[in-house]
């Protein structure tokens, strides 16, 4: 997402207009050719500029100057079709140099991190001009490592394998065994990805993190189209007993663990038992049924309207974005996220407090609990997402529309009839708010990896705050979620193909 325009400043009459000079070219040996094919003409401009501001020279057009052709999301074949589609004339090699080069999108964003031409490596090639192009199935041994590197869309060809990797790693969760679990994740995040459906055991030998028991998974689900050891696991009491608990709002393993291990096995046993509970747990268990069903994108959406209006009333102009996994094109979902920001950061103080009380005496929350922010330092290698201030509530959603659009009075006639919806309200600064949407977007692998990857491979600590150099000691600002995979050397990947 891009922040807000920037108010024009208006120029007084008859005052000369400044003439902006081009910056200079520092590589004249490279010229690069974005190809616009499902990259899209806004992105294809925003790379220009991008790259033009640190000395790259970039054409607009395809000619015999181009060195590297730059594509993403397209195979090799794809890439020469539409170049000659567009020129009328097929893509041919300079005779005294190897050129074009036909690059994956990965070479430039290295490029970009780096400030200058990276070497160009087999792994950025789509293919070599008068060469055979390989198939979608040589993908299976090329995966990268990290999820943050690869395209997991939301719908993919391995569901009943990786259904089963998922259980695994939710009973490793159950049980403690953080190291398992993230195991099993990672084999799952894996096989999302992948372009194909596999088909034998061997096709999977070679992939990372596919290894040991995630690999003796896979042979028995290919091989016999079940894993005995999750049947087994899913009927198993322990684990039917932790599922339950566990989804209960404001639960988490070890209370659940806990209320196992003190004879809890249905939820009227808490109330037999005479467990204590939060105040948040109460709410949950009051509402348990509501929660329990899944949120649904109308829903969603119905939901977004009346947090906009009650906003609105002591802010207007607020930027509100829906997070979470509406955001990455899912159907539906067991909560609804938003984000909210300011250009102007006064704006922000109070804000929170003063909509949810007013949402609260509308009777629109169910339950809700404030979290005032804190400042995380960016330096700090911390599992918790974020800072931010952030509500976390039960809403009251009405099921039908009672509403007085006009006036924003939000109080129904007659019963209203409504569902309980779990929802959080995060306020981000203007400044950190790109770190906050790719943060707020998930998948939770997703960031795990990008946060890894930021650590192990580039030295760089990130947050849902910002990203911080830890040789240099300062923070690294940004406009947009595509700078920042920029400045991690890493491709663009939208939010419908985050869901590791």
């Amino acid at each position: 997402m891009f922040p807000f325009p920037r108010k024009r400043i208006r120029k007084e009459d008859g005052a000369p207009i400044e003439p902006v000079a081009p910056p200079p070219i520092l590589f004249p040996d490279i010229c690069i050719f974005l190809v616009e094919r499902k990259m899209g003409a806004a992105r294809r401009g925003f790379l220009t500029s991008l790259a033009q501001k640190k000395g790259f020279s970039v054409a607009q057009d395809y000619s015999g100057e181009v060195t590297h052709v730059v594509s993403e999301q397209n195979t090799f074949t794809d890439v020469l079709s539409w170049i000659e589609k567009k020129t009328g004339k097929p893509v041919q090699s300079a005779e005294d140099q190897e050129s074009p080069q036909i690059l994956d999108i990965s070479w430039f964003t290295e490029s970009m991190s780096s400030g200058k031409p990276v070497p160009v490596e087999a792994r950025h090639r789509l293919g070599v001009l008068g060469s055979p192009v390989s198939k979608d199935k040589d993908a299976l041994s090329t995966v990268a490592p990290y999820a943050c590197q690869r395209q997991t869309p939301l719908i993919h060809h391995n569901s009943k394998i990786t259904d089963a990797l998922e259980i695994l790693g939710k009973a490793a969760s159950f049980q403690g065994s953080e190291v398992r679990s993230l195991a099993f994740a990672r084999a799952a995040s894996v096989l999302k990805s992948l372009p194909c459906k596999l088909q034998s055991i061997e096709e999977a030998k070679n992939l990372v993190w596919c290894g040991g028991h995630c690999q003796t998974v896979i042979q028995e689900i290919l091989e016999d189209g079940v894993c005995h050891e999750v049947e087994v696991l899913k009927n198993s009491e322990q684990y039917q007993c932790m599922e339950l608990l566990t989804s209960i709002f404001g639960v988490g393993v070890r209370t659940a663990e806990r209320w196992y291990n003190d004879g809890v096995r249905k939820l009227s046993d808490l109330a037999d038992l005479h467990i204590k509970l939060t105040a948040e747990q109460k709410a949950g268990i009051e509402h348990y049924t509501d929660l329990k069903q899944p949120v649904t994108r109308d829903e969603a959406e119905r939901v977004e309207s009346l947090i906009t209006r009650a906003l609105d009333r002591f802010v207007p102009g607020l930027r509100i974005t829906m997070t979470g996994g509406f955001r990455r094109g899912k159907q539906q979902g067991h909560d609804v996220d938003f984000l909210i920001t300011h250009p102007d950061e006064e704006a922000l103080n109070g804000l929170l407090e003063k909509s949810v009380n007013w949402m609260d005496s509308q009777g629109l929350l169910l339950y809700h609990h404030t979290k005032a922010r804190s400042h995380v330092q960016t330096r700090r290698r911390s599992t918790h997402m974020d800072g931010h201030e952030t509500c976390y509530a039960i809403f009251a959603l009405p099921n039908h529309d009672s509403l007085k659009a006009e006036s924003g009075d939000f109080t129904s006639s007659g019963a209203c009839r409504w569902r309980a919806v779990r929802v959080d309200l995060v306020v981000a600064p203007y400044e950190e708010y790109p770190y906050a949407l790719l943060g707020w977007t998930g998948s939770k692998h997703f960031e795990r990896e990008l946060r890894r990857f930021s650590w192990h491979e580039k030295n760089l600590s990130l947050n849902s705050h910002g990203l911080y150099n830890v040789e240099k000691e300062c923070s690294i600002p940004a406009t947009s979620e595509e700078e920042i995979f920029v400045l991690l050397g890493l491709q663009y990947v939208p939010p419908p193909y985050r869901n590791a």
